[in-house]
């Protein structure tokens, strides 16, 4: 299933190179894409928002509610 998150604080491509990189590292999704403000993904078997969250959140980005 088709998921998109919006992300506060990505400002430039470096930002969203580190998402990308932080979200690949996430079990259960694929197809990920990145652009400023936001990122869409397939969630597949695993899929856990709340990793999700976690892993753009330690990338130093805020995923916005």
């Amino acid at each position: 299933m088709k998921q998109s998150v919006k992300i506060n604080g990505m400002s430039c491509m470096h930002c969203v190179k580190a998402v990308e990189q932080a979200l690949s590292r996430v079990k259960g999704i694929s197809d990920i894409s990145v652009k400023i403000g936001e990122a869409e993904f397939v969630a597949g078997d695993g899929f856990d928002m709340t990793k999700v969250r976690a892993v753009i959140e330690d990338a130093g980005y805020e995923v916005a509610s």
